[in-house]
């Protein structure tokens, strides 16, 4: 059986998702797993946090595999099962759909080209922005080239904010898609113009 089909199965039978499989140097296999998302926040309360991968799942899935990839005689040093982190990869069409309105990088395999229209640089490849569904059913990511405002600077509130630009993809475009790494150490989210629940 191939390495894939048995990871993928171990990690399903378990009750996870398979994010990706790397072979390294040396005999290390990494197996990314994560906790399935069903399209309705995984059952949890709306508005609440996701739940997360955690020490105690991956020594579930280590040991089975380990188990697993014996019986399959499969060549390896070292494994190493983990969450994927706050720069999650995404790969499939499910994951888009999961983390629709949060931000992302993404790295287009061919650069902007004449397609830039001049909006951008011709050149460019890499962006930055909040991945949002578009009009036209494929998805498209939107951000401002606007410099954020440094820690403690005042912005004016008549300051005209810059436009927002958007550009539609398709995942064969892609290089490189992830969630934006983005840290907020107050542990609070900004606030917004919504009302109050």
């Amino acid at each position: 059986m191939a390495l894939q089909q048995t990871v993928e199965q171990t990690v399903a039978g378990l009750g996870y998702d398979l994010v990706e499989i790397e072979r390294s140097a040396g005999g290390l296999l990494r197996v990314t797993i994560d906790l399935p998302w069903n399209g309705l926040n995984s059952g949890t309360v709306a508005g609440a946090p996701e739940p997360f991968v955690t020490v105690e799942d991956c020594e579930k899935v280590t040991r089975q595999l380990q188990f697993a990839l014996e019986v399959d005689q499969v060549d390896y040093k070292r494994l190493e099962v983990s969450s994927p982190g706050i720069d999650r990869p995404l790969r499939h069409e499910k994951d888009f759909e999961r983390f629709v309105g949060e931000v992302i990088d993404l790295t287009l395999k061919a650069p902007m080209g004449a397609a830039a229209g001049g909006q951008v640089s011709a050149s460019r490849k890499k962006f930055r922005g909040t991945l949002e569904r578009a009009e036209s059913g494929g998805w498209q990511i939107v951000w401002s080239d606007a410099p954020a405002p440094k820690p403690g600077q005042k912005v004016s509130k008549k300051r005209e904010p810059a436009p927002l630009q958007a550009l539609g993809f398709a995942l064969d475009e892609l290089r490189d898609a992830r969630l934006a790494p983005i840290v907020d150490f107050k542990g609070r989210k900004a606030k917004t113009g919504g009302s109050p629940d």
